[in-house]
């Protein structure tokens, strides 16, 4: 496989330029649960977080192997949830580092789910896919700590902020509504 860097879109900064040494911080700080902790990319989305949002019909790229269901339905990477259908309300907890704007902006397409990925609000995706398209976010208190695939909570704090993206007006009261410690605002109206 050729190496990442070499044929994936960076992940620029709000009116950043497209260069190496660009694709080479994308590499380290884009990747956001990958080379920034611990050396992986597949991290679980704690269950605390799945329990207070009530229950999804989708996750389109749930690990193949996990301790708990994120939704009814799951896409592993064997199946490219990016390509498949998708239906009903999604929980999205996007590969994170290049790939996450095409599964964001998948989401944002679908308009119906909740998204939990870096708050990362200065970069190109989050103005295109969130800013201009969601209803509104969470802004977690503090950051999280993600589960490793055998269900033991990582040792460290994730990497950066953490939050959780709402499509669709029923998503955002549950944003709303539910018991996570953190502050939701209400990005653009009505139905989307």
């Amino acid at each position: 496989m050729k190496n990442s860097i070499d044929v994936v879109q960076p992940f620029l900064f709000e009116g950043q330029q497209d260069s190496q040494q660009t694709r080479q911080i994308n590499r380290f700080f884009g990747n956001m649960h990958g080379e920034v902790v611990g050396g992986k990319d597949e991290w679980l989305t704690p269950p605390w977080i799945i329990e207070a949002l009530g229950r999804f019909d989708l996750d389109p790229c749930a690990p193949i192997y996990r301790p708990w269901d994120t939704a009814i339905r799951h896409y592993t990477i064997k199946d490219n949830g990016l390509l498949k259908p998708w239906e009903g309300r999604v929980w999205l907890n996007p590969p994170y580092g290049s790939e996450t704007w095409k599964w964001v902006g998948r989401m944002a397409e679908h308009g119906n789910g909740i998204c939990l990925t870096f708050a990362r609000t200065e970069t190109v995706g989050f103005h295109r896919y969130v800013w201009n398209r969601a209803s509104g976010i969470l802004f977690f208190r503090g950051r999280i700590k993600f589960y490793n695939v055998d269900g033991t909570e990582a040792e460290n704090s994730a990497g950066a902020p953490s939050c959780l993206i709402a499509y669709g007006k029923n998503n955002y009261n549950t944003l709303l509504s539910c018991s996570l410690d953190g502050k939701t605002v209400k990005v653009n109206e009505g139905e989307q």
